[in-house]
Parts: structure tokens; C-alpha cells; sequence
């Protein structure tokens, strides 16, 4: 449900005269404290369930990269190829690891945020029970104050006494709903960091984790391959491939374009 509603319900223009324009403004507060915070949960459970979505398509497109690898026939027929079954092997340890922490971010952020959420719809009938309090109540002002006008007959005037005490009822039941959530909004604007602290740690210490494997799993790798040569630049690498590329060209079995 949109809080859009309740923007236009609580609009200051359209605002009863029963209560006060500080008393609106006020409330008024804490309804848009509660939109952002409604908006910035959404947005934030979106964008942690496209990350997840993202770590697991590069994790499986780079499973892809090592499987193919691993049945190409150049790896299986050249011994200087061999050691690319090391790489593919570091890519399923990576994927392992990658699955874990995409179960773990479900597990810390993404399920918290969903039990999050299922508060706000309880929040806005609140806000809708509270509207048509204040609807009631101005209603009922209205009718006290259409018979306090009329001539003091004996059915005005029972008529009158009977308005002034449905606007005692209605003002009774406005004022319970108004502080009931002049409470509760605030308690549960302030209790989110208290609620999300405990994950944004979780995922803080996941990732430490995660990222520090990985970077053990390419270390050893670069290990095993004897990489123990200075990293070639760009433009080195550029002009080597440019190099062998002419010499593939050169053969007798390519067809000029």
C-alpha cells in the first residue's frame, strides 16, 4: 500500500478543525519518518537481493569458463595447458565459497528485512483507523455545533445533548488512536538500528570472510603456477598478443580477409 494516501489524508489543508495544526504537524512527522524508512527497507531488500542474484551469475558464468576449459582438447593434448586444470579447480572452491556467502546474506539481511517489512501493513490500518477517528470526530463537532445554533426546543435540545455525547465518544476514540500511535511510531523508528545492527554485521563479517578466502584460494594458485614473474602491463600484453596474432596469420592455411 502507498503512503500516498496518507499524505493526502493528512494534508494540513484538508486538516479538521477539531485539532490543532501543531497536532497535525507533528504527526505529520513521524508519518513521513515511517514513509522513508518504509522506502529505504524496500529499496535496500531489492538491492541486496540483485547483489545475491549477481554474485551467483558471476560465480556460475566463471564455473562455465572453467568447465569448458577443462574439456577442451588443447588442455588435454598440451602439457604447457596442464596447469589450467589448477584455475578451474580454484574456480569450483570459489563457487563454494560464493554459495555460502550468498546463503549467508540471505540469512543475516535479505529474511530480516522481509520480517521487517510485515510490520508496516499493521502500521498503515492503524493510520486508516486513526483518519476515520478524526473524520468521526469532526462529524460529530459539526452536528453539536448545527444544534447548538438551532432554537432551544425540547427535540433540539435532546437532539443536542445526544450529539455532545457521540462527540465525547468520538473525541475519546480519536484521542486513544492519536497517542497509541504518537507512541508507536517513534519506538518504531528508533528500534531499527537496534534491529539492523546485528545483520549489517553479519554482512560486514561474511564478506571479510569471503574475500579473504578467495584471496587464499588465488594466492596458493598463483603458488602452483610458479607465478613468480614481475605482472605484465596492458600495453605488454597488447603488443604479445598482437605479435602472435600476426604470427597465426602468417600461416599458410589462413585466408586473408
Amino acid at each position: 500500500m502507498s503512503w500516498n494516501i496518507f499524505s493526502r489524508l493528512t494534508s494540513p489543508k484538508k486538516a479538521p478543525p477539531v485539532i490543532t495544526k501543531e497536532e497535525e504537524k507533528a504527526f505529520e512527522r513521524e508519518v513521513n519518518k515511517i514513509s522513508v524508512l518504509d522506502e529505504a527497507t524496500k529499496k535496500l531488500y531489492k538491492d541486496m537481493k540483485h547483489c545475491i542474484e549477481a554474485m551467483g551469475a558471476l560465480s556460475k558464468s566463471q564455473c562455465r569458463i572453467g568447465q569448458n576449459l577443462a574439456a577442451s582438447p588443447i588442455l588435454n593434448t598440451e602439457e604447457s595447458l596442464k596447469n589450467l586444470e589448477l584455475i578451474s579447480k580454484s574456480i569450483g572452491q570459489i563457487e563454494s565459497k560464493t554459495q555460502e556467502l550468498n546463503a549467508s546474506s540471505m540469512r543475516t539481511m535479505v529474511e530480516p528485512m522481509k520480517k521487517f517489512s510485515t510490520i508496516f501493513p499493521s502500521l498503515y490500518m492503524a493510520l486508516k483507523k486513526r483518519e476515520q477517528c478524526l473524520q468521526e470526530y469532526s462529524r460529530c463537532q459539526g452536528k453539536v455545533e448545527k444544534y447548538q445554533d438551532r432554537e432551544r426546543t425540547g427535540p433540539n435540545l435532546a437532539k443536542l445533548e445526544a450529539s455532545k455525547k457521540n462527540l465525547a465518544a468520538a473525541k475519546e476514540e480519536y484521542d486513544r488512536q492519536h497517542t497509541e500511535l504518537m507512541q508507536a511510531m517513534p519506538q518504531f523508528f528508533e528500534g531499527r538500528v537496534e534491529y539492523f545492527q546485528p545483520s549489517f554485521e553479519a554482512l560486514i563479517k561474511s564478506q571479510v570472510i569471503y574475500y579473504t578466502e578467495c584471496f587464499k584460494i588465488y594466492a596458493e594458485l598463483a603458488v602452483q603456477l610458479g607465478d613468480n614473474d614481475t605482472l605484465q602491463s596492458d600495453e605488454d600484453f597488447e603488443m604479445d598478443l598482437h605479435r602472435r596474432l600476426c604470427e597465426i596469420r602468417a600461416l599458410s592455411i589462413v585466408v586473408d580477409d
